[in-house]
């Protein structure tokens, strides 16, 4: 008996599969009804066996990823969602290696199909050699044809996602190579030889024009939160963080107009407006940069909004919005 017991603690798996098993109560609280905790706590140990190097990362990195996961709903299965290794320079000057949790666009798909706001949901990279074409109006149509597979696409151009609402409403966001490389410039990893923009780059390029798209879509918290918890679109924003007011908004520029003022009065809940006070704001602010008439007004209402939202995504987001409405009118 202390033969063996010496020999789980020299294996560093089953000392992991220990510490599992000891958060399985953490799991069963956070998974949905129809993830088991004995399913859930059996992928993450296969994702661990089949990566060596995740037993020998940062621990508290590793079971943290793992809970996030859990608070999601998916599976580190390598298809709605994966453990990454992720290196970071220590004060020594060598590398430690921790663990995040990486959502897969299956992943996140997937949670946007049992939201049962959403009937079709796609986001997929274009590359040179396929033809693409986009026509925008009360019908915005998408046309996008990859060459003969046995031809070459060439190198990546730029993303898209589309959404068909339940009711037949239709909303799509494009974004192109140098959108795209914006908001790596703003993330943690941008320059990390092991993070994820360099391993899984299509990925986080379908993930980023996907996350800009879900915030038109009526859906709950649920996905939010999920971005928020993922570590892989952590950006970095250098200018000061406003505290936006809650107001009483009558209409998304209203509601944004009340929160540069800072008009104090309490507005209606969330549940009452249909959406969040973020999207509102957000939503609201393309807007308003959607409709200005010069370059010199879009960079106007940039500086006047982007401290206003609450996040740093939707500032950088802001910041992209505004640099895609110049290049489109030519004022670039």
């Amino acid at each position: 008996m202390a033969t063996q017991l010496a020999e789980r603690r020299a294996n560093p798996v089953e000392v992991i599969r220990q510490n599992i098993m000891t958060l399985a109560p953490e799991f069963r609280a956070a998974l949905p009804a129809h993830v088991t905790v004995e399913k859930f706590s059996r992928v993450a140990m296969t994702a661990i066996q089949n990566t060596p190097e995740l037993a020998d990362a940062d621990r508290k990195s590793l079971f943290g990823a793992i809970v996030r996961l859990a608070q999601d709903g998916l599976l580190p299965d390598g298809r709605e969602a994966a453990l990454v290794i992720f290196k970071t320079k220590n004060r020594s000057g060598g590398w430690d290696a921790k663990v995040q949790a990486m959502p897969m666009m299956a992943g996140l798909l997937k949670k946007v199909r049992q939201s049962g706001d959403v009937s079709k949901v796609s986001a997929r990279v274009v590359h040179e050699h396929d033809e693409f074409a986009i026509n925008y109006g009360f019908d915005d149509e998408i046309k996008h044809v990859p060459p003969p597979l046995d031809k070459p696409r060439g190198k990546a151009i730029g993303a898209y996602a589309v959404a068909v609402l339940a009711d037949g409403s239709r909303y799509i966001e494009v974004m192109s190579l140098e959108d795209i490389e914006r908001v790596r410039a703003v993330s943690k990893s941008k320059e990390n030889q092991y993070g994820p923009w360099v391993q899984w780059w299509g990925e986080m390029a379908r993930k980023t024009v996907f996350r800009r798209l879900s915030k038109w879509l009526p859906m709950s918290t649920d996905l939010e939160e999920a971005f928020a918890r993922d570590e892989t679109l952590s950006v970095r924003y250098d200018g000061e963080p406003v505290q936006a007011v809650t107001a009483q908004p009558v209409s998304r520029l209203d509601a944004l107009e009340h929160q540069i003022q800072g008009d104090g009065q309490e507005g209606p809940a969330d549940s009452q407006r249909g959406e969040s006070h973020t999207q509102t704001a957000y939503a609201a602010a393309v807007e308003e940069i959607r409709g200005c008439p010069t370059a010199d007004a879009v960079d106007a209402a940039l500086d006047r909004l982007r401290p206003v939202m609450e996040t740093d995504d939707e500032a950088a987001d802001l910041f992209n919005e505004a640099q895609a409405v110049k290049a489109a009118k030519g004022w670039a």
